[in-house]
């Protein structure tokens, strides 16, 4: 699974960011390798409309299944989720712990989900 950590940093063990539009970075990682590249947030700085544009451009990316944030707006929610993203927010603590976390949850829901079939 393809994540994208909003990022206060640029490694594994910064912290998710709160604001998702205006986050310093992103972390897009392989869930399974932990591999990851990191894109630098060009409308970190944006004084509004920063969350519809960084939605998009997660969007635009093609490869995204989840984003982790501590925090996102309704307008930014909307575009990731009508184009399939799951989105976890109230995210708190690094980027490794959340995604191992998330991947918890998930796995968990999926088994779940399959029993219930």
């Amino acid at each position: 699974m393809k994540i994208l950590a909003v990022s206060e940093g640029e490694s594994l063990d910064s912290y998710i960011a709160d604001d998702f539009g205006h986050a310093p970075f992103f972390l897009l990682v392989d869930s399974e390798t932990l591999d990851y590249h990191v894109i630098s947030n060009e409308y970190a700085d944006s004084l509004s409309g920063a969350g519809v544009a960084v939605a998009e451009a997660i969007v635009s990316l093609g490869s995204v299944d989840a984003v982790l944030t501590g925090g996102i707006g309704m307008h930014g929610s909307d575009i990731l989720s009508k184009a399939g993203i799951e989105i976890s927010s109230d995210e708190d603590g690094t980027v490794e712990d959340c995604i191992r976390d998330f991947m918890r949850r998930y796995e968990r829901r999926k088994s779940f989900e399959s029993q219930k079939t």
